[in-house]
C-alpha cells in the first residue's frame, strides 16, 4: 500500500503537515496524517497523544476508541497512542478536564477554526520519534 500525503496542507504553525502515526494508522484518510477536506465533516485534525482518562471521555460519549474492532481492521487504542482527533471532540474534552496532549506539527490547520492556537501550545507535547 503506497501512503500519500497532501504537500501543501499545513499545520497550526503555519508549516508542512507531519504525519500522526502510522502505527496505528490514523487519519481521515488512513494515511498517517491528520489531513482533512469536505468529506471529513468530523474535522479529524487534532493529533492527540491518549491517555485512559481521554479514552474513557470519548466511549461515555459513544465513541468508544479502546475496544478492538477486527471487522474494520482496528485494533484499539491505548495510551501514548497518536491519533487524529475530531477538533469539536478534543475541545468538548478540553472543557471537561479530558482532553489529552497533542502534537502541533501534526495537528492540521484547520483546527483554528475551532481552538485558538494559544490553547493548543497550552496543551502541546513533543511529537514522538
Amino acid at each position: 500500500m503506497t501512503i500519500r500525503f497532501d504537500p501543501d496542507a499545513r499545520n497550526v504553525l503555519g508549516e508542512e503537515l507531519v504525519p500522526c502515526s502510522l502505527d496505528p494508522l490514523t487519519g481521515f484518510f488512513r494515511n498517517g496524517c491528520c489531513e482533512t477536506g469536505p468529506e471529513d465533516t468530523g474535522l479529524h485534525t487534532v493529533c492527540a497523544v491518549m491517555t485512559a482518562e481521554f479514552l474513557a471521555f470519548s466511549a461515555a460519549c459513544g465513541n468508544d476508541l479502546s475496544t478492538p474492532r477486527p471487522e474494520y481492521g482496528f485494533e484499539g487504542l491505548k495510551p501514548g497512542d497518536q491519533w487524529c482527533l475530531c477538533a469539536p471532540r478534543w475541545k468538548e474534552a478540553l472543557d471537561a478536564g479530558a482532553a489529552p496532549r497533542l502534537v502541533l506539527a501534526s495537528t492540521h490547520e484547520e483546527t483554528l477554526a475551532i481552538v485558538p492556537l494559544e490553547v493548543l501550545k497550552a496543551h502541546a507535547v513533543a511529537s514522538r520519534s
